[in-house]
């Protein structure tokens, strides 16, 4: 019999294929699941509770805490992630999610003073579980697949979160105890799905000689990655730290920018203004999958998020103009907004790795930019809070968008130009081979 031809643009033979596809599941639906311990907070708006220590919103105090110890964990997790090899992930991630649960537990059980002490200690061991959910993913041929398969999660899921805490207010569940319910409700669907990621197959030999070896990094090792590419990354963490910043407020303070635009109360706008959006960007970024030179994927990569800023910026324009509606607009400048966030989670420094061709892991450098990224949503809410409190949110959100996409628009083009000029003088200068392509 005569044995099946491949088709050389397909990056994996059956029964390969449907056991990488299943992995993608599995990542997706555990991290969709963690966010059920994260973000029904943001579907609350607390407005009958007293400012915190007398002049911050309470709400405001409430997600600057959760966001504080988010951005501490992924400073953790930049050792962590980086040194975590694959015995004991799936403890670890468990662990992590029941210590934040524990957390909102105890959310309704205290003062509303120390509600935000709660949220600290919730968000504190969430930020090292996408490291190691993406760990099982990365350094594969299809890992754009995979990538855009476990980023839909975190797309959907915090419209999905916030529906589900809206759905369980209007059914009479306090908004203190919302949070801790709708943990509880995905526990289930977290156990079964980790359970099933923690049976995906590490990368073979093709892999790995595609995308090169993933290994845990000592920490000499880390800083000479940095330093050899010290440029290229301060202009993209920049740009990502200005991302992360609109993302989170535009997540977080969903419910008030829709009450503005006339949505108030409407339980499903929350996930009916972000499926288009996972879709659109995500079916985008996983055709990467069909660029096998890293170098020119990681330029593909740069154009993309060069696209988004452009989107946020257009769209907005089109908004102010009257020429679409809100509902339109804000799928727009979600559509940008994570166009130009995603490749920063997953694909973007995974094909770096590959380009560079050292044993090393993607892990590490999500963990440095998400560091920052972190960094610069607190940044933002304290300057909403401090500077520009009267400022009506929609307002404050648009003139934003501005800022962040004319940032972002410049510094992706000069790393871009800086990679495009250079990329045999870069392997070269390193003593790497140069990236892979067939």
């Amino acid at each position: 019999m005569q044995a099946r031809r491949r088709n050389p643009i397909d990056p994996v033979a059956p029964p390969k294929a449907s056991a990488r596809l299943l992995a993608g599941v599995a990542a997706f639906l555990t991290y969709l699941a963690m966010y059920a311990f994260r973000k029904p907070i943001a579907a609350a708006t607390y407005a009958d509770v007293a400012p915190w220590l007398g002049w911050l919103d309470y709400k405001t105090a409430l997600l600057l805490a959760q966001v504080i110890g988010y951005a501490l964990s992924k400073i953790i997790g930049i050792r962590v992630i980086a040194e975590q090899g694959r015995n004991g992930r799936a403890t670890t991630i468990l662990s992590l999610i029941g210590v934040s649960w524990l957390a909102l537990l105890a959310f309704p059980l205290v003062p509303p003073g120390w509600g935000v002490a709660c949220l600290l200690l919730n968000g504190l061991p969430l930020g090292m579980v996408w490291g190691l959910v993406f760990a099982y993913l990365e350094g594969r041929r299809t890992s754009e697949i995979l990538a855009a398969m476990l980023s839909a999660s975190f797309i959907l899921s915090s419209g999905l979160m916030k529906s589900v805490g809206t759905l369980l207010l209007q059914a009479g569940i306090g908004a203190f105890w919302m949070p801790a319910l709708t943990g509880l409700l995905f526990a289930p669907l977290l156990i079964a799905s980790l359970w099933l990621l923690d049976r995906t197959p590490p990368p073979d030999a093709e892999d790995e000689r595609q995308r090169g070896r993933r290994a845990p990094m000592n920490r000499a090792g880390r800083i000479a990655l940095l330093r050899r590419n010290w440029l290229p990354l301060t202009m993209l963490i920049t740009a990502y730290v200005a991302l992360s910043a609109l993302r989170d407020f535009r997540d977080n303070f969903a419910p008030e920018l829709w009450a503005e635009l006339g949505y108030a109360d409407m339980a499903s706008i929350f996930s009916l203004s972000e499926a288009p959006v996972a879709v659109i960007v995500l079916c985008g970024l996983a055709a990467g999958v069909l660029i096998r030179d890293n170098m020119r994927a990681l330029l593909a990569l740069h154009a993309a998020i060069f696209a988004g800023a452009l989107l946020l910026a257009g769209g907005t324009l089109a908004f102010q103009a009257g020429w679409i509606g809100p509902l339109a607009w804000m799928i727009l400048v979600g559509t940008g907004l994570y166009l130009g966030y995603v490749p920063f989670s997953a694909m973007l420094f995974d094909r770096l790795i590959a380009t560079l061709g050292q044993p090393a892991n993607a892990g590490f450098l999500i963990y440095v930019a998400d560091a920052g990224g972190y960094g610069g949503s607190v940044g933002l809410l304290l300057y909403r809070s401090l500077a520009a409190p009267k400022i009506a949110w929609l307002r404050f959100f648009i003139d934003c968008v501005y800022g962040v996409a004319a940032l972002v628009a410049l510094l992706t083009l000069l790393s871009a130009l800086h990679l495009a000029a250079r990329p045999q003088r870069w392997t070269r200068d390193l003593g790497l081979r140069p990236s892979v392509s067939s």
